[in-house]
């Protein structure tokens, strides 16, 4: 499987996953800006008054999927988050969690950045 469809299916998983833990998915790969600003947050979900923007890394090890964040990314990623609770007009909670899809495992990182 190409990391294009590992990807795909990692984010498939990771949905799955949060509705096992009462979530809601409200959108996947939400996109804002355009080139060089682009931003993707790969699941947005919710429970209750919370929002959860979730990054999601298909990976061999942990370190390997905090390897793959940079701060650029993580600066993009609150900019879209921004964008998205400010067209939503959200007055509740928001958070970044990361989870980590690995062989056989999933490890659900609250409050990454």
């Amino acid at each position: 499987m190409d990391s294009y469809k590992t990807g795909i299916f990692s984010e498939i998983l990771a949905c799955a996953f949060l509705v096992l833990h009462g979530f809601r998915i409200l959108h996947r790969r939400y996109t804002t800006g355009r080139n060089t600003n682009r931003a993707e947050i790969d699941i947005i979900a919710k429970r209750g008054k919370l929002i959860l923007f979730v990054e999601v890394k298909h990976r061999k090890t942990v370190m390997a999927a905090w390897g793959a964040i940079s701060k650029t990314q993580e600066r993009r990623l609150r900019l879209a988050a921004e964008t998205f609770l400010l067209q939503k007009r959200w007055r509740g909670d928001a958070r970044f969690d990361v989870i980590i899809v690995r062989a056989w495992h999933i490890d659900w990182v609250k409050n990454a950045f």
